[in-house]
C-alpha cells in the first residue's frame, strides 16, 4: 500500500545548470519538450516537479592554492561564487518564466558538480536527471572529466544528456 501512495506523489526531473550555453540549452530543451505551453508538451511534464540545480564550487578548493603569509582571499572568493550562482539561477528563472513554468524549485548546492547532481537526484527522489553536453572528445573527457559521463554511471535514475546541435554552414 505504501508503494501505491508513493506512485501518487509528484515525481521530479532534476536539471543541472552552470554558466555554459550547453546547460541552458538542456534546460530550454526540457522546458520546451516537457513543461511549456498547453497541450502535449505540458501534459508530459504534468506529473513532475522541475528542480533546477546549480553546483557552486567550494571556496576552500579555490583558495587552497595560496601559500603561507598570503592575504585571506576566502571572503572575496565566496562573494564571487555567490554572485555567479545568483546570476545562473536568475537566468534559469528567466527561462522558466519565458516558458510559463512558475513552480520550479531552484537549488544551489556546494561541491563538485558530479557529486552535487547525484546528491540532488537522491534528495528530490528524481526519476530523471537532465544535463547538457559540451561535446568533448574522448581525450578531453579523460583529461577534464565529464559531469555527464559521471552522472550517467553513478546517478540512481535515468540520465538524459542533451546535446546542442552543431550548426551547419
Amino acid at each position: 500500500m505504501a508503494e501505491a501512495a508513493g506512485e501518487l506523489e509528484r515525481r521530479a526531473i532534476v536539471v543541472g545548470v552552470d554558466d555554459s550555453e550547453h546547460s541552458f540549452y538542456a534546460l530550454q530543451w526540457i522546458l520546451g519538450h516537457f513543461f511549456a505551453g498547453e497541450g502535449a508538451a505540458s501534459a508530459l511534464g504534468a506529473g513532475y516537479k522541475l528542480v533546477i540545480v546549480y553546483a557552486k564550487p567550494s571556496p576552500s578548493l579555490i583558495t587552497s592554492m595560496g601559500g603561507p603569509g598570503g592575504v585571506d582571499i576566502r571572503p572575496y572568493v565566496e562573494s564571487d561564487l555567490k554572485r555567479a550562482a545568483a546570476k545562473v539561477i536568475d537566468k534559469a528563472k528567466e527561462l522558466c518564466t519565458a516558458n510559463s513554468v512558475s513552480d520550479a524549485i531552484f537549488e544551489v548546492m556546494e561541491g563538485d558538480a558530479r557529486n552535487v547532481l547525484c546528491d540532488a537526484v537522491e534528495k528530490f527522489n528524481a526519476d530523471v536527471l537532465v544535463v547538457g553536453s559540451h561535446g568533448y572528445g574522448a581525450i578531453k573527457r579523460v583529461v577534464l572529466g565529464s559531469v555527464s559521463d559521471y552522472c550517467a554511471h553513478h546517478a540512481d535514475c535515468t540520465v538524459m544528456i542533451v546535446k546542442k546541435p552543431k550548426h551547419k554552414h
